[in-house]
């Protein structure tokens, strides 16, 4: 796991990785597919920005059928887990992060129903 503050913050300083991290500290598990709905971005954009932050160990990915779930990762240093939770207490009501959150609690066939059409 890494641990350097560096690269964990590097991570962040990107504003469509900041985005998702915010969206998978309020919803814990998302598919790809909901991100990028919630980004309104493509989804090799978003899989692109995921690939760096599982190389970075920022988040773990889990398989369900033909959809790829991602998660913050478990092992986070707790200070680094601080970090995303008072950034998100302070982000939740500004834009992007809002919207972000709104457009993500209205997509249409979320997983668990047909996910992903």
């Amino acid at each position: 796991m890494h641990t350097d503050p560096e690269l964990f913050f590097q991570m962040l300083a990107d504003t469509t990785r900041l985005r998702i991290s915010m969206l998978l500290q309020r919803h814990g598990e998302l598919c790809v597919c909901e991100l990028t709905h919630a980004l309104e971005q493509s989804q090799p954009k978003i899989s692109r920005h995921l690939g760096q932050m599982r190389e970075a160990e920022l988040v773990q990915t889990r398989r369900a059928g033909r959809w790829m779930y991602y998660r913050l990762h478990p092992d986070l240093q707790a200070w680094m887990q601080a970090a995303l939770g008072s950034t998100l207490d302070g982000v939740a009501e500004l834009s992007p992060y809002k919207e972000d959150a709104q457009l993500l609690a209205g997509m249409p066939n979320r997983p668990g129903a047909s996910c992903c059409a």
